[in-house]
């Protein structure tokens, strides 16, 4: 297919993404997403002591060529829309959203395109990815010192999901856009787990120069401590259909909120 064409199929699918309720939405090429830093460095990373170690194998769908990559605003007034709930269709509300734009997606792309898509699981060890370096390759932000996508228009209040089609297609490139340069990093001040306090990455010991929180500066494992605290004070939610209640977990969001860029 001539390069012009398959750039107008690129623009379309972008155009359907946010028509579908999409706040952003690019295209990465999957080659690519299997080099990202991301991935170099999961060898490196540790929860508990204990080093995570890489997937032994990327379970990808043979024919994926390009990975489209939406983005929805999670606005700090709709907190709920993060809240875990057992039962909930996604867990979550905000998941939910996205989950509905990328089947709405797959559907329109197969009946009117002819193209087939799937949508990519969350979790990296069911065939995911890792979803902040495919958003920064599909130009919708960097990662910033506070380990999140970043994004110009909606800073890092958004959450991310993707779907693979099986089309090669001109990927969006990244954008030059550096909030944090300048910053005071209000975000690590703010983490009640000062996980961004020590440097726990190094370009020496990873061999990488791109590393997490930008300089290296953060703990997944401080970061999961808070998040299992979350767990532990969930609150009880009566789901139907099930014998026993459900658990409702408000999972932390304050390096997330503490980010001046996009406010309103």
């Amino acid at each position: 297919m001539p390069e012009k064409l398959k750039s107008g199929r690129a623009e379309r699918i972008i155009a359907k993404a946010l028509e579908f309720g999409a706040s952003l939405a690019g295209i990465a090429d999957v080659r690519e997403i299997k080099k990202s830093p991301s991935y170099m460095v999961y060898e490196h990373m540790e929860i508990g002591g204990k080093k995570t170690g890489i997937p032994k194998e990327i379970s990808w769908p043979e024919n994926a060529r390009s990975a489209v990559i939406i983005a929805v605003e999670h606005p700090e007034q709709k907190p709920e829309w993060d809240w875990w709930r057992d039962g909930c269709a996604g867990g979550t509300e905000g998941n939910r959203i996205l989950i509905s734009v990328i089947d709405k997606l797959i559907v329109w792309l197969r009946e009117e395109k002819g193209i087939e898509a799937s949508d990519v699981p969350y979790y990296i060890e069911q065939g995911g990815i890792f979803l902040k370096d495919a958003a920064v390759m599909a130009g919708l932000g960097c990662v910033g010192r506070n380990n999140l996508l970043v994004t110009e228009e909606r800073g890092p209040r958004v959450r991310l999901r993707a779907m693979f089609i099986n089309e090669s297609l001109p990927g969006t490139d990244p954008v030059d856009f550096d909030p944090c340069q300048d910053c005071g990093m209000p975000c690590r001040e703010a983490c009640p787990r000062k996980s961004f306090a020590k440097r726990i990455y190094s370009e020496a010991k990873t061999g990488l120069e791109k590393l997490p929180g930008r300089t290296g500066h953060y703990s997944r494992s401080l970061c999961n401590i808070q998040m299992r605290l979350d767990v532990d004070n969930h609150d009880i939610l009566r789901v139907p259909g099930l014998d026993k209640p459900g658990k409702l977990v408000r999972y932390c969001r304050i390096c997330e909120l503490a980010c001046p860029v996009g406010e309103s």
